[in-house]
């Protein structure tokens, strides 16, 4: 190596090094502030009378420790990547909100409505938009660290536009504050009310064409994916599948999981993408999840309907009796291997066509090499299998000798001697 090359990789270490502190001392700080919010509100808080409160403050804790330790993994192994200084910086301005926030309500609890508390509380709300922003130019970015194509870039100007019109709009209107009941802007300008109205409305079209441009992003990156950008992006739309299904589907969950799942949920599978940890099981994740979530679905409904029939036959308005709900959950017993099987089968056809070809291809082998006895053609067919089932860009087959001494077929070749999935 070369002085020149010494130089160049001592210098990408020591900014790697330098990354890597610079994230550990930000996720330190997001984790004080996390601290100090706790603290406040376990040692001043008090229930204020009328008060909607800061509610979600359980929500905004996890939520954004979630978001502060991913960005801490991810930007420590790969600083140089954006979705890992995105998910830090939105972990530190989702504590810097909670942290504003908590201080205004318990501080309003304590002594009531004073300059200290207007502040915390304007505090507060603009930092949440920040947090939404960067969410936003994450959506954009994941998981390459960069858009689809350098035209995409523009979404990231219209988003960041967005949230500061916006946060000029809404940090500048008089208004109350419904979380903090009788605090009001300390920054209001009464006399611009309406042309404040005007920007604000203007910084909403444009975040919101953002985040729908972001989006779009997604969908055009996955269907142009191949190979590891497929499986990354597997991983954020399972996620993302997973956390719209508990917030749109009656899901008997506390709406504390129900509003910290998909966010947390998100944030992990960000971390698995773009550190490449067990990138492939995604694919026997979401097989996995559409059995026994059909299953789930179609038991359910069964009993739901035998539930409704006896009712209606028997004409009594009360619940089924508890021997006809062992005798369904004897009956869900009974059919659920069978009834897995099946839609095991069903989806592999629909959303896993490649393994039900393979499967398909070694059935109908396994069923010709009873009959078959010619080697020669029984060589052919195996590596035709093998290249039509595994895809390797290069098989070759070998068969050992005879004991005996008589020599066996030659090799049959198909392609290279490397194998590659």
């Amino acid at each position: 190596m070369t002085a020149v090359d010494r130089s160049v990789t001592t210098g990408g270490r020591g900014r790697g090094r330098s990354a890597s502190r610079l994230a550990w001392l930000l996720y330190v700080l997001a984790l004080t502030l996390v601290g100090l919010a706790v603290g406040l509100w376990l040692v001043v808080h008090r229930p204020v009378p009328g008060a909607v409160g800061y509610g979600y403050w359980r929500e905004g804790m996890v939520t954004t420790l979630a978001y502060a330790t991913v960005g801490a993994l991810i930007t420590t192994r790969r600083p140089a990547h954006p979705v890992g200084w995105l998910f830090l910086g939105a972990g530190l301005g989702g504590a810097a909100q909670l942290a504003t926030g908590e201080f205004a309500a318990a501080f309003l609890a304590a002594s009531g409505p004073s300059v200290a508390v207007a502040v915390a509380a304007w505090v507060s709300s603009l930092f949440q938009l920040v947090v939404v922003g960067l969410l936003v130019c994450l959506l954009l970015v994941f998981p390459t660290g960069r858009p689809p194509s350098w035209r995409w870039w523009v979404l990231v100007w219209v988003v960041a536009a967005g949230v500061v019109l916006f946060s000029v709009g809404a940090g500048l209107a008089p208004a109350r504050y419904e979380e903090f009941p009788g605090v009001e802007n300390p920054f209001g300008i009464t006399s611009l009310e309406a042309v404040l109205g005007w920007i604000d409305g203007v910084g909403g079209v444009l975040f919101v064409a953002g985040f729908l441009g972001a989006l779009a992003s997604l969908v055009v990156r996955f269907t142009r994916s191949r190979g590891l950008e497929r499986q990354q992006l597997k991983w954020f739309v399972y996620a993302a599948g997973l956390g719209v299904a508990v917030l749109v589907l009656p899901i008997p969950l506390p709406d504390f999981l129900e509003w910290t799942l998909a966010p947390v949920g998100l944030s992990v599978a960000a971390a698995v993408a773009v550190l490449r940890y067990r990138l492939y099981d995604i694919d026997r994740l979401i097989n996995r999840t559409l059995v026994y979530g059909l299953l789930t679905a179609i038991l359910g409904l069964g009993y739901a309907a035998g539930s409704l029939v006896f009712i209606l036959m028997t004409g009594v308005g009360s619940g089924p009796p508890s021997w006809l709900v062992a005798a369904v959950t004897l009956a869900a017993a009974a059919v659920f291997r069978p009834a897995r099987h099946r839609i095991q089968a069903a989806v592999d056809r629909r959303f896993n066509r490649r393994k039900y070809h393979a499967a398909t291809t070694i059935q109908a082998f396994t069923t010709r090499l009873r009959d078959q006895i010619d080697l020669d053609t029984l060589a052919t067919e195996l590596l035709a299998v093998v290249d039509q089932t595994m895809e390797p860009t290069r098989v070759s087959l070998w068969l050992r000798p005879s004991p005996h001494g008589s020599s066996g077929p030659t090799p049959g070749e198909a392609g290279p001697t490397t194998w590659a999935y």
